[in-house]
């Protein structure tokens, strides 16, 4: 399949200080077949000086094609994908992250089994591969195994990572699903209704993954992993 543009979501709370770290390594990847790079960010009501980093960054960065919106009040990470997945107009999009745990070198490994035509969506795992990972928390690599086994059970496929942060979407498909969770339960929800969309192509390639620990900023918590285990269970049983 041929891709013109691809667009590349990134929910930003508190990012003042490195957003223009993973702007940076987006605007130097060079894409295969010479797709173009469509930015889209996202402020989720942040208390630092995130928008100004961003405005800054756009105006010293004018190569770069950035769309900046932001939140009136903080909605979650789930309601600043919505945003950013509605404002999308490349053929298939990407999900990122502000901070630096993932590296956008690796666009061009999710985006291959979509350019050779085998796939509709890409999921990037942490856990297959042989790419560098970071050693962190033991208790979270065991509750993003079971969250994605019991994923699994209900959608019937066989990811090894659910909870990963890089999913890349043929973008008519996701603007066709209703999403609602406004928090972290977005990756079970989009998890659970996209492989119920008919002859869906999904496919998942190993990629890096650095870490950030609670001192760097690391936001997700045990609350977010009970919420995922409600986001299973209710979009897993019932079709909605």
């Amino acid at each position: 399949m041929k891709i013109e543009k691809l667009s590349i979501i990134i929910p930003a709370y508190n990012e003042g200080n490195t957003i223009h770290l993973i702007l940076d390594k987006i605007k130097a990847v060079n894409l295969i077949d010479n797709i173009r790079k469509e930015v889209i960010i996202i402020n989720d009501f942040s208390s630092d000086h995130t928008e100004q980093a961003v405005q800054s960054y756009q105006q010293n960065n004018p190569e770069l094609s950035i769309s900046y919106f932001k939140h009136e009040h903080n909605k979650g990470k789930g309601s600043a994908l919505h945003t950013g997945i509605s404002k999308a107009t490349g053929e298939y999009l990407i999900i990122q992250d502000a901070d630096l745990e993932y590296d956008p070198e690796e666009y061009n490994d999710l985006l291959k089994p979509v350019c050779a035509g085998f796939a509709d969506v890409v999921y990037g795992s942490r856990f297959m591969g042989s790419n560098p990972h970071r050693i962190l928390f033991f208790w979270h690599t065991i509750g993003n195994r079971l969250l994605t086994f019991a994923s699994n059970m209900f959608s019937n496929l066989n990811l090894t990572d659910m909870e990963t942060c890089y999913k890349l979407f043929d973008t008519k498909i996701i603007q066709s699903i209703k999403l609602t969770e406004q928090r972290f339960g977005f990756e079970p929800e989009v998890t659970q209704k996209i492989a119920r969309v008919a002859k869906i192509r999904i496919y998942e390639v190993g990629i890096s993954y650095y870490g950030r620990t609670y001192e760097d900023g690391k936001k997700i918590g045990w609350k977010d992993g009970v919420r995922a285990i409600y986001c299973i269970l209710k979009y897993g049983l019932f079709k909605i």
